[in-house]
């Protein structure tokens, strides 16, 4: 099918409400289903980073005292240019990341505007607790104020949503921000940048800088003007986000890493657990740090399940991502499709069996030659310990391996056998087991019989290895807020009683 044309564009970086060249190296913007180039473009330097604070810091007093309703009003006009945009901007997702068309449209998109519109309604509910005088003397009060500038740093996976994740509770709080998008997919973070403007959101308050985290990402998470820091990625890179951000004093939020595991108990609809393993491993290609990875399945339904996941990844159409058929697009890159390759090959040679996949296809569903594309199988893999590495090891790409289970104390603890804790789900028809696990499986987010849904009300975040701190929600907005007492004193009497324990009788 005919792939978008992107062209070049008048730069990369998007500072102080407009688009501009960075001034480091030139880097070249693949396509990962075809092996093409999309773009060449310059890569944002330190120096770059110090405008884009810069920016963020001048427009900060303007921003953090418009009111909740001056904010609110922005972010809904924010919402209905994202919907506007709508179809571009499904189609440059798919076109800089290699996922399907058919997601983008129906999960990237619906969910970036969703959100928009949530936080234009959060944006005026800043709640603190009721003024009173709790000393007897004085009346006590909170308030809710923004930090100041943040520095976001976003992972390729999903670009636009992760870029409205970072911006959106943000700036509903009246805070300004620099976010660093992945360099190779920064092209709809700076849509929604100039969607921003478009909305009359003010300029500074949202900048894009397009670099890599070796420089741009450690000079903004370094900088001294840089308030708060916000990170999605690896569980790796964020441990040295975390080392930057203490040593700056800084507040952060860390979302990174997941290892999810798929408990399947023996009272579970069969059915409905294959499907929903099928579709939560196999999400946005597997590169999702909620995607169903491990699953836990109680013996009387192992071999079922095994065969019935087997069945339904060989029925998955791997094409086009443009093309409305395709089930299950490119990886991001040919390094990623090489290092899920290497997962498996190492799991078969240590005597795994390979129930699915297991290789690069040559054809797309439609008879296409794929061979140029970052292209994998879904992959199904049995006949591993506990403690191997595809087991423990995040793969990030469309590979679930299956273990069997006995009791349920034994599920529960292989589940949780991990570093990680973002995400996990359970799968019975039993009210007390899934009451059980939603209890003991230690995961920011738990589904009992579904795996993968969001929704722009409830938060996500993770445990352990897995980070801190929430997206979306109520409980984001309060990520970036700083809490202040005020006290004020309601007797007007010059000598306190406490002045006694200072001075005495004097």
């Amino acid at each position: 099918m005919e792939r978008p044309t992107l062209g070049t564009p008048p730069g990369a970086q998007y500072v102080a409400g407009r688009r501009r060249p960075g001034r480091g190296e030139e880097f070249r913007l693949t396509d990962p289903a075809s092996g093409g180039e999309l773009l060449t473009y310059r890569l944002a330097s330190a120096e770059d980073v110090d405008e884009a604070v810069a920016a963020a810091t001048a427009a900060y007093p303007e921003w953090s005292s418009a009111t909740p309703a001056d904010r609110s009003a922005a972010l809904t006009r924010l919402a209905a240019e994202l919907d506007s945009a709508a179809e571009e901007l499904a189609q440059t997702e798919t076109a800089q990341t290699g996922k399907p068309i058919r997601l983008s449209r129906e999960f990237d998109v619906p969910g970036t505007v969703d959100n928009a519109a949530f936080f234009a309604g959060a944006a005026r509910n800043l709640e603190g607790r009721a003024a009173g005088e709790y000393s007897g003397d004085h009346t006590s009060s909170i308030r809710r104020e923004p930090i100041g500038v943040v520095g976001s740093i976003a992972p390729w996976n999903y670009p636009l949503q992760m870029a409205a994740w970072k911006i959106l509770p943000a700036i509903a709080a009246g805070n300004t921000v620099v976010l660093k998008p992945a360099e190779n997919t920064p092209l709809t973070s700076l849509m929604f940048a100039e969607a921003a403007k478009a909305a009359g959101i003010p300029d500074g308050v949202v900048n894009v800088l397009s670099g890599q985290g070796s420089s741009a990402g450690e000079r903004l998470v370094s900088h001294p003007d840089v308030r708060m820091v916000s990170f999605t990625g690896s569980t790796a890179v964020g441990r040295r986000v975390g080392e930057l951000a203490v040593r700056g004093v800084k507040r952060s939020h860390l979302e990174l890493g997941g290892k999810a595991p798929f408990v399947v108990f023996d009272d579970a609809d069969l059915e409905a657990a294959v499907h929903g393993a099928v579709a939560g491993a196999l999400i946005n290609g597997g590169q999702d740090c909620t995607a169903a990875t491990r699953a836990y399945v109680q013996r009387p339904l192992f071999e079922d399940f095994v065969s019935g996941v087997a069945e339904l990844f060989g029925r998955i159409r791997i094409g086009d991502p443009a093309d409305p058929a395709t089930d299950l697009g490119a990886l991001i890159s040919h390094r990623q499709r090489d290092a899920v390759a290497g997962f498996v090959e190492r799991a078969r040679a240590a005597g795994a069996v390979i129930a699915a996949g297991g290789e690069a296809p040559d054809k797309g569903h439609d008879g296409a030659d794929l061979s140029a594309g970052a292209y994998y199988r879904p992959t199904l893999i049995t006949g591993v310990p506990q403690d191997a590495e595809c087991v423990q090891q995040e793969i990030f790409g469309p590979v679930l391996v299956v273990l069997p289970f006995d009791t349920d104390d034994e599920g529960l603890r292989l589940a949780n056998d991990t570093p990680y804790g973002l995400a996990a789900s359970a799968w019975t028809r039993d009210v007390y087991r899934s009451l059980r696990a939603t209890r003991e499986l230690q995961a920011g987010c738990v589904w009992v019989n579904d795996h993968i849904p969001i929704i722009s009300e409830m938060p996500h975040g993770g445990y352990k290895a897995s980070g801190y701190g929430k997206d979306m929600s109520q409980y984001s907005l309060d990520e970036y807020t700083q809490i202040k007492h005020v006290m004020q004193d309601t007797t007007a009497v010059a000598r306190k009683g406490w002045h006694r324990t200072i001075f005495g009788d004097v």
